[in-house]
């Protein structure tokens, strides 16, 4: 059986293997025109969805570096506002030692209270700074909340005790900030074990912070240190059981539990003072009772002797807080150089997607050029070929 092409058959056939041919240029036209190898999912299924999902990672860690600046920026704040605190305790300690001393006055007392007045409101605005968004710093999550306020009895605190954390890499997280908790409420009493405080007090008698000596003999709780007369102490427990007792003599050592404090001057039959474990204060109440001790009249031996006991408790706290505020500006400092590490490994992560995108996304200039080259003389030779047959007609013969 013979076999006939109609004209028209190969007419169509012709027309589209010329639109086969500019379907095919204008792909690479367009690849050029890109720059891509892959514009559109149907180019490279597979490509495209690890060209997506690379995307996605990139995507990530654009916000991840929105974290970690605004991390970086809100612990700056903090670190500064710690070296603040920092040099407003320092001149406080400062005041306290002066105040100390025997030879101040009352006028004299009275400058070192207007200065203390002022440097604790100095540490309540520190308490109270913002950062560059508006934000507490010291407030926990209740950044909108200011955290500090003096009330009725004293400086309260409406934070709460969270503390924010942003993601800042794949698997990496950074808190940033602090609570007010933390920073101005928690400060351990005393040297960390025990702390002293005065009692009942008619002698004219002091008593230093103390020290321990045995810390495994330690047995944490309340315990009082009683003059049953002016040169006899002891010291019960809770149960009012004696615990130790001794003749006293000024400036020597009484010791029980693997600690001991040391008594000097002149105490009076009764007078006591409480020893009791390690809690914690407020620097705000540090910082009230420092300036009430200094506003009270001192117009005897047993007044510079309470008065004495009241600064020596003073400045042990102002040390703890102090000794807080360094240990948390340590560790801002420490937050912001994990900042700065995971800013570079998020940069090295960055470039390595943008390297894979770009081999599996990337046009080969060179090899798009050589097959648009061809793809034209293929097309140009379609066409060629179509005019040669629109011309087979039989009627072009007779």
């Amino acid at each position: 059986m013979n076999s006939r092409i109609s004209t028209a058959g190969i007419h169509n056939q012709a027309i589209t293997r010329m639109l086969s041919r500019q379907s095919d240029l204008a792909f690479t036209q367009n690849q050029m025109a890109t720059g891509k190898r892959v514009n559109t999912p149907s180019d490279d299924p597979v490509a495209a969805t690890q060209i997506m999902d690379m995307q996605r990672q990139k995507q990530q860690i654009a916000q991840y570096v929105q974290n970690g600046d605004a991390a970086n920026a809100r612990l700056s704040t903090t670190e500064q506002a710690f070296a603040d605190l920092s040099n407003s305790l320092n001149r406080i300690r400062e005041l306290t030692l002066q105040a100390s001393s025997p030879a101040m006055d009352s006028t004299a007392r009275k400058a070192i209270v207007s200065e203390l007045t002022t440097r604790t409101q100095e540490v309540q605005d520190i308490a109270n700074r913002r950062d560059a968004n508006g934000e507490y710093l010291f407030a926990g999550l209740s950044t909108q909340t200011q955290p500090f306020a003096r009330g009725a009895n004293g400086v309260d605190y409406s934070g709460d005790q969270g503390t924010r954390v942003l993601q800042i890499g794949p698997d990496q997280q950074i808190a940033d900030g602090f609570s007010g908790e933390q920073v101005f409420r928690s400060i351990t009493q005393g040297n960390g074990t025990f702390a002293v405080t005065q009692g009942v007090h008619t002698g004219a008698s002091s008593i230093d912070t103390g020290q321990v000596t045995n810390a495994g003999a330690w047995v944490p709780g309340n315990y009082s240190l009683e003059f049953t007369a002016p040169d006899t102490w002891q010291v019960l427990d809770a149960n009012s059981n004696v615990v130790s007792s001794g003749p006293y003599v000024s400036g020597a050592a009484i010791a029980f539990n693997g600690v001991q404090v040391a008594v000097s001057g002149t105490p009076a039959t009764g007078d006591t003072y409480s020893i009791s474990a390690a809690g914690k204060e407020d620097i705000f109440t540090t910082l009230d009772s420092l300036t009430s001790s200094l506003s009270a009249a001192v117009d005897n031996p047993v007044d510079r002797a309470g008065l004495t006991s009241s600064l020596a408790k003073a400045l042990v706290q102002l040390d703890q807080g102090l000794s807080n505020a360094q240990n948390l500006r340590a560790e801002t400092g420490t937050r912001l150089s994990a900042i700065d590490s995971a800013a570079t490994v998020r940069q090295q992560l960055a470039d390595e997607l943008t390297g894979s995108v770009g081999k599996l996304q990337d046009l080969d200039y060179a090899e798009a050029t050589g097959r648009m080259n061809q793809q034209m003389l293929g097309l140009q030779a379609a066409q060629a070929a179509y005019g040669r047959i629109a011309q087979l007609s039989l009627f072009t013969y007779l």
